[in-house]
């Protein structure tokens, strides 16, 4: 029998973006660091972007693809409420659409031992787990958690009343291994003292209870053990079906002192004692109430404590992305949020000795985001997981904008390179389009990157004479190659075995969607929807300023 594979299909599922790998522009009067380390492990280079976080993670693509441990996304739930810090009402399929542009570059962007974390509720969730499906591959579901987000129910609840959200987990590839948890935990498992030992335990049914656990599974674990009254006892099931234990008769002398004796409405009970010490982790369970993860309401007093006058909608307590991450990550890893929200999953790595990414686009990466890192940076956060890590501050972040788009139409119509680019921001893009990592070189002047130890590539902005590239083909060299991209060239564009001529900006023109600065989950967005007006840019975020002289970046031409 063939398997068929299900897929969704959705309102415009087949029109994709085609996105501009923008540059990322460091804003240095927002980046904030530590006055001086306060340990060996202190995290100085995290990055907090500003920007659409669709445009901000195809930034990322090319320098962290396979390289990220750990996602945890929050994105909106798609409820159909007004959210003060999000547009939530989406219409279904747009929501699908958008979640799925996302998706694909953040599974290109884990590590092969990486895992992705979505908070959501039933409004999509089942939606969005058979799109991950898709993505991923239905293989690569790791685990649906529930997170008891309450700890009462709500009296005016119309209905059932909501107690939980989902957390979706999938893995990259079968690489990832979800980290036990220590049993400090859940100590409430193991609430039995034992005097004799002095130690806490828990009690196991030693009759085996779940799959392959009758008689005529296993005829050699039905046996009688004599109680403390001399009776025999028999695994005999509470309805009356015949049992079996779960140790060898022999097992059962030798371990006697781990068994414990419980009459319960006239009939024994056999229980084995379990101590805390002999299992110190337990591997994490799918259900995480809130006296282990916190609650909401617990989330909007960390969110108050360093911004009062405007509270986040839907914050995520310390607690749940420090579980997250403790099952997900180790000390040092990169971990990344691309709804940033109200900052909680950078605060979190940040205490915990991980590496952070976080983007966001609305203004509250300003009046929350900022203000509660440099709380923790600071040393200043008590609250959340401060006592939990024993966290007493250092470490930084770096602050990002997206560039704006790298062409622009003119008055007539025709697409030209952006006036705000300067030299270097030129150089950079048509590096991060043609795929070479961007490094101008301090003494070869044509050398602005590199795809290969022999692979280079050399922007400019003039128009290049066959004598000029005679000599810039002499200077690099038979055994080297040189991507030229320049307004434009006289002469074949094969005249020289070592260059690769590109005319700017038709190099690049068919390559993306230029001008397009908005792929937010909003209504707007929808794939045919009519556009709306161009929206102005944030007038607290300025484009990096240079001096930098066209000759100096570019050298003297030969």
């Amino acid at each position: 029998m063939s398997k068929t594979k299900l897929e969704l299909t959705w309102i415009g599922k087949d029109k994709r973006p085609k996105l501009e790998p923008r540059i990322l522009l460091e804003n240095p009067s927002l980046s904030y660091h530590a006055k001086h380390r306060v340990s060996e492990n202190d995290q100085f280079d995290n990055k907090l972007i500003f920007g659409d976080n669709l445009l901000a993670l195809k930034a990322l693509e090319q320098e962290y693809a396979g390289k990220v441990n750990c996602v945890f996304i929050d994105p909106p739930y798609n409820t159909g409420s007004a959210f003060t810090h999000y547009d939530d009402g989406l219409e279904h399929s747009i929501w699908l659409g958008l979640m799925r542009d996302r998706l694909e570059i953040i599974r290109s962007l884990l590590s092969d031992d990486g895992s992705l974390w979505i908070t959501i509720d039933d409004n999509e969730a089942h939606y969005l787990k058979v799109l991950c499906d898709e993505i991923f591959g239905r293989n690569n579901f790791s685990a649906n958690c529930l997170w008891q987000k309450v700890y009462s129910e709500r009296m005016d609840a119309r209905g059932f009343s909501v107690s939980h959200d989902h957390l979706l987990v999938y893995q990259k590839t079968d690489r990832f291994f979800p980290k036990q948890l220590p049993k400090d935990q859940n100590t409430a498992q193991f609430g039995f003292f034992d005097e004799t030992e002095n130690k806490y335990y828990r009690r196991r049914s030693l009759r085996k209870e779940g799959s392959e656990s009758l008689r005529h599974h296993r005829p050699s674990m039905w046996y009688p053990i004599l109680a403390p009254d001399s009776t025999e006892i028999f695994p005999i099931k509470p309805d009356g079906t015949e049992g079996r234990w779960r140790w060898k008769q022999e097992n059962v002398v030798k371990n006697v002192n781990q068994l414990e004796y419980i009459k319960k409405e006239g009939r024994w009970e056999i229980y084995v004692k379990q101590y805390i010490e002999e299992s110190p982790t337990r591997p994490p369970a799918t259900f995480w109430p809130t006296e282990e993860v916190g609650h909401n309401h617990e989330a909007k007093l960390e969110v108050r404590a360093f911004n009062s006058l405007d509270i986040f909608d839907t914050p995520k307590p310390e607690r749940l992305l420090k579980r997250v991450l403790e099952i997900a990550t180790n000390p040092g890893d990169l971990v990344l949020d691309s709804f940033a929200g109200s900052g909680t999953t950078g605060a979190v790595a940040h205490k915990m000795g991980r590496r952070w990414i976080m983007i966001e686009l609305g203004e509250h990466c300003h009046t929350h985001i900022i203000p509660r890192l440099k709380k923790v940076i600071n040393g200043e956060d008590q609250g959340g997981i401060s006592n939990l890590t024993n966290w007493q501050g250092g470490g930084g972040f770096r602050y990002y904008s997206l560039a704006p788009s790298l062409l622009e139409q003119d008055r007539w119509g025709n697409w030209v390179v952006n006036k705000n680019y300067n030299p270097a921001m030129l150089a950079e893009a048509l590096c991060k389009l043609e795929g070479f990592t961007s490094a101008p070189s301090d003494s070869q002047w044509w050398n602005h990157g590199y795809s290969s130890e022999q692979d280079f590539i050399y922007v400019t902005t003039q128009n290049l004479s066959h004598q000029q590239l005679e000599e810039l083909s002499d200077e690099v060299g038979g055994d080297r190659s040189l991507l030229v991209c320049c307004t434009a060239f006289r002469g074949k564009s094969d005249q020289f075995q070592n260059l690769t001529l590109k005319k700017i900006p038709k190099m690049v023109l068919s390559r993306c969607e230029w001008a397009h600065d908005d792929y937010s989950l909003n209504v707007a967005n929808l794939p045919m929807a009519q556009p709306e007006p161009e929206v102005d840019k944030p007038k607290n975020v300025s484009l990096k300023q240079t001096n930098i002289n066209q000759d100096d970046l570019f050298g003297k031409e030969p």
